[in-house]
């Protein structure tokens, strides 16, 4: 009787064999960490989705973190699988290859699994990086990620005219170029910040900062400005009775386009119908030692400073900057308001009690005390004027307590907007270069000290750039006349000998 072949052994299926890979440690771990992390994504992206003020942390866990949690888990469970296969093939002496044989519907179940994987988990990955790139742009991730470092910025951008326009518009602005060099300063950034090495406080002005052609003039537009604009400066001295001042000028703004009509005012400068280039002596470009004018003819002027102790073949070797935005607006949404300033803008808008004697000079007082943080600056501020009331005033200490503890809930919140001493961070580190009262702005070139060969002077004068309406001391009108000339409440005699920032330091009431 013939004997019969023996059948073959069936086959284990392609998920079985699947199944059978990832059964060891390895990928049994990477799995885990994939679920968990797949889990977090799903659901800090709902809370994301459904909170009225999405969080910078919230960000990102959600769309930088746990993804890379993610792709590293299912990295982990298929390294482990190809690492199983490789051990049994290799005690079985056979040779690792992959085999596919779509006759075998369970292969090609495995295999239509798999690409509906790739499909989803593509999709995802193109919706979870572009929420991380979004995010990255975000305020939330610019301002208040790194909280310590960046919290004198972003409070003073909370603050500032450009509150409602995203960080990444003036400081990174349009086109991948600068979005890519600006992400490698900030992963140089990061690590300062994780090195705990990052300077106290943050140096301005930026060197690298994208031309102002590039970013504020997407908005602003130089060409489209004219005539004038009426600004008026509130003021109170540090006597008894606060004495209000006021002070209405008319701001030379101009502009213009040359096709259309003479450029004029302070746009003159911006590029419209003259070139103007410079060198500074230090790194803040407050001393500035030559200025390069080239007008549309091509007509070249060029002036140096009198004091200047560079020399021409310096000045030739040396890089010149081109005059921009923000050689005037150096701080057009970072800006630490001096206490003699905030203040002023207080008493303007009743938030402190003018009829508190002396509540101008004890605010600044109060206000620039020497403090090593912000909780002893609260209790300083609160320390300074009851002292002062109850030994200067002690009837009035009594009568006024609610005004005295509003004035002082008031400077501690001046305080809190303005200075940060945890990152030695107030006006005097950012000067301002609108203006010339606190420092010496316009008056680094119209100062009357920067002269061409020719002669030709770049002319200092309270006319140049404004026109003063009227003057108020009080209720009586000092000067009231368009046009008159600016009067000093104290008589200093010539004013072009002197700047205003020689005695007004924003510190102390004048």
């Amino acid at each position: 009787m013939a004997e019969s072949n023996p059948s073959p052994a069936p086959q284990s299926s392609g998920l079985a064999r699947i199944r059978e890979l990832i059964r060891n440690p390895i990928s049994i771990i990477g799995l885990a960490l994939a679920v968990v992390a797949l889990g977090n994504i799903l659901f800090l992206f709902f809370i994301d989705l459904t909170s009225a003020h999405s969080s910078p942390y919230v960000g990102i866990l959600a769309y930088m973190i746990a993804p890379g949690f993610l792709i590293a888990g299912l990295a982990l469970a298929v390294f482990g699988a190809l690492y199983t296969r490789r051990k049994r093939l290799a005690s079985a002496g056979s040779t690792p290859y992959l085999r596919l044989d779509f006759s075998d519907p369970a292969q090609r179940g495995a295999v239509a699994f798999f690409l509906a994987f790739v499909v989803v988990f593509v999709g995802l990955s193109v919706v979870g990086s572009y929420k991380a790139y979004t995010f990255t742009d975000s305020v939330g991730f610019c301002g208040q990620l790194c909280h310590s470092v960046m919290a004198p910025e972003f409070t003073a951008y909370q603050q500032s005219p450009h509150a409602r326009v995203a960080c990444v518009d003036c400081h990174v602005g349009a086109g991948a170029t600068w979005y890519v060099k600006s992400k490698l300063s900030g992963a140089r950034q990061v690590f300062k910040t994780a090195l705990n090495t990052f300077p106290r406080p943050i140096p301005t002005p930026v060197h690298n900062l994208r031309p102002a052609a590039d970013t504020c003039e997407t908005c602003h537009w130089p060409k489209k400005f004219y005539g004038a604009q009426l600004k008026v400066f509130n003021h109170f001295a540090s006597d008894e009775k606060n004495t209000p001042r006021q002070i209405r000028l008319l701001i030379s703004t101009g502009g213009g386009d040359p096709a259309t009509g003479e450029p004029e005012g302070i746009h003159w400068h911006m590029n419209i119908s003259n070139e103007i280039r410079y060198i500074a002596t230090d790194e803040e470009r407050q001393t500035i030692a030559y200025i390069y004018a080239k007008d549309l003819q091509g007509r070249v002027t060029e002036y140096y400073a009198k004091d200047s102790k560079l020399t021409k073949e310096q000045i030739a070797s040396t890089p010149k900057r081109r005059m921009d935005c923000i050689d005037c607006h150096n701080r057009p949404t970072h800006i630490y308001v001096p206490p003699d300033t905030s203040v002023d803008r207080s008493f303007a808008a009743h938030r402190l009690d003018i009829s508190l004697p002396f509540l101008k000079q004890q605010s600044v007082v109060a206000l620039t005390g020497n403090y090593t943080n912000t909780g002893a600056a609260m209790q300083g501020i609160a320390k300074t004027i009851e002292d002062f009331y109850a030994s200067k005033y002690p009837d009035l200490a009594k009568s006024k307590q609610p005004e005295i503890r509003g004035a002082i809930d008031e400077l501690q919140r001046i305080y809190k907007l303005t200075f940060f001493p945890e990152m030695k961070v107030d006006w005097r580190t950012h000067p301002n270069n609108i203006g010339h009262f606190y420092f010496s702005g316009c008056f680094r070139c119209h100062d009357g000290n920067h002269v061409s060969p020719e002669g030709k002077v770049i002319p200092k004068g309270c006319n140049t750039c404004h026109t003063v309406l009227s003057q108020h001391e009080g209720t009586v009108a000092i000067a009231s006349a368009p046009g008159a000339e600016f009067k000093h409440p104290v008589d200093l005699g010539d004013l072009t000998a002197v700047n205003c920032s020689d005695c007004h330091s924003g510190g102390v009431g004048p």
